[in-house]
């Protein structure tokens, strides 16, 4: 998923259109993989069903906070540890996603510089 260089002219916009659906189809994927991982991790260690375990993990992954009190020591850390990926995650996918829209309006602003 290259980015044209700064001296290269602004890709049409039915294209830009493209590129920001992949990086979009791209950052939900691993919205999707994260929390598929949280899920199945709070339903293993934290033995809560699989509507919790979902809810948890979304809940989680936005940063909004736990909503059911993990018991085991199994869980905790399992809690602890995708509430840190998941910090890292959000910011990461976040990035990802308005890739394409802040280089495009970096790009028109350099190309409108030079003229």
């Amino acid at each position: 998923m290259k980015l044209e260089h700064k001296q290269q002219n602004i890709i049409p916009f039915p294209k830009f259109l493209l590129r920001l659906s992949r990086y979009a189809i791209f950052a939900f994927s691993l919205i999707l993989l994260s929390v598929l991982i949280g899920t199945l991790g709070y339903h293993h260690f934290g033995k809560i069903g699989w509507l919790d375990s979902f809810h948890m993990a979304c809940m989680i992954l936005t940063g909004m906070g736990p909503v059911i009190e993990m018991q085991s020591v199994s869980a905790k850390i399992f809690s602890s540890l995708y509430a840190l990926y998941s910090g890292i995650a959000f910011l990461s996918l976040t990035a990802v996603f308005f890739t394409p829209i802040i280089h495009r309006l970096l790009h028109i602003l350099h190309i409108d510089q030079n003229k």
